[in-house]
């Protein structure tokens, strides 16, 4: 063969092989995430699932040219920091955090990896960002509408329900973050709807019988959980208890209604939790987690498990159906 055809054909041949060695060099490559939740994995499933699906749809595939890391505290927020602190040990590219309760045990444990937090209530007054434009630090990702404002509408959607209740519980973890509720700007939205409020506290599973008899001798009308790990965990059994004395519940969630609690109004997490995919695809590709505004949800669920409705003896008006998202039979 020619020398010059035989340099074109080393030519050609090298740039038909370039790019299957760059392909090849990228598909070697493996990113590494830490997923820290407080809940036990079983009671977020479906939302983890979501997470894993926008991932597949951003090219992440979990075992292909993706390793999670998945650390979960089974409901007990103190094992948060050790699961934290491991998770850096192996040197994870970035860490998932749902809630404040893990954001939190994350931004202690590390300020040079990356953190994608999911819908903590105020990540600006908990310090976790310096402002939601321009987040500072190594966390970014979503937040929800600060608590004050959603209880404040529960609460009025929970009256619409009970027109003739003047004795509303709040149910709280007084451990966590997520759960803690605001004061005075709620029970200015209590005045005004004539209504009173108990607060109770409940710190696990074994509280439960006690504050629904604490309920009980206070005549309760109906309850608004402020949200967090122990009732999302142990959300079944709540229901039960609620049921058991015909008290009407709003949960922050769906998740709540699903299984079988009255009303719920509040972002869909699975497709919250979905979004923050995005973060965690622009970080392994390079983005810088400083550069990343967090974001806000702007759409908000109705959910109505009629069954329950029916259960308790009471009617829903047309109204309320009329704006539901979803009504479960």
């Amino acid at each position: 063969m020619h020398e010059v055809d035989r340099r074109k054909l080393l030519i050609v041949a090298g740039s038909l092989l370039a790019p299957l060695a760059v392909e090849a060099q990228q598909a070697a490559k493996v990113s590494r995430i830490g997923y820290l939740s407080a809940p036990t994995r079983e009671s977020v499933e479906g939302i983890l699932q979501a997470f894993l699906r926008a991932l597949r749809d951003l090219g992440w595939i979990e075992g292909h040219n993706l390793v999670i890391e998945y650390r979960w505290a089974e409901g007990h927020l103190d094992r948060l920091p050790g699961l934290a602190e491991d998770l850096v040990r192996r040197n994870v590219d970035v860490i998932v955090a749902p809630a404040a309760s893990a954001a939190q045990a994350a931004r202690r444990a590390t300020k040079t990896i990356p953190i994608v937090m999911i819908f903590p209530n105020d990540p600006v007054g908990d310090r976790l960002v310096s402002s939601l434009r321009r987040p500072g630090g190594n966390v970014t990702g979503t937040t929800n509408i600060p608590i004050a404002d959603m209880l404040g509408k529960r609460l009025e959607i929970l009256r619409e329900f009970l027109p003739h209740a003047t004795r509303v519980a709040i149910v709280y973890d007084p451990t966590d973050q997520t759960s803690l509720p605001p004061q005075k700007s709620f029970e200015a939205v209590a005045r005004s709807l004539a209504i009173q409020l108990q607060y109770v506290e409940v710190r696990g599973l074994a509280d439960f019988d006690g504050a629904f008899a604490a309920m009980e001798r206070q005549r309760t009308d109906g309850l608004l959980v402020a949200g967090g790990t122990t009732f999302l965990v142990n959300r079944s059994r709540f229901n039960e208890l609620a049921l058991k004395r015909r008290l009407p519940t709003m949960f922050a969630v769906r998740e709540g209604v699903d299984a079988g609690g009255l009303v719920s109004y509040g972002i869909n997490m699975s497709d919250f939790v979905g979004r923050s995919a995005a973060y965690v695809d622009k970080i392994l590709k390079g983005a810088k987690s400083v550069d990343l505004p967090i974001e806000q949800p702007t759409k908000f669920e109705l959910i109505i498990n009629m069954k329950t409705a029916k259960s308790l003896g009471l009617r829903v008006s047309r109204s309320l159906l009329a704006r539901a998202d979803e009504v479960i039979q």
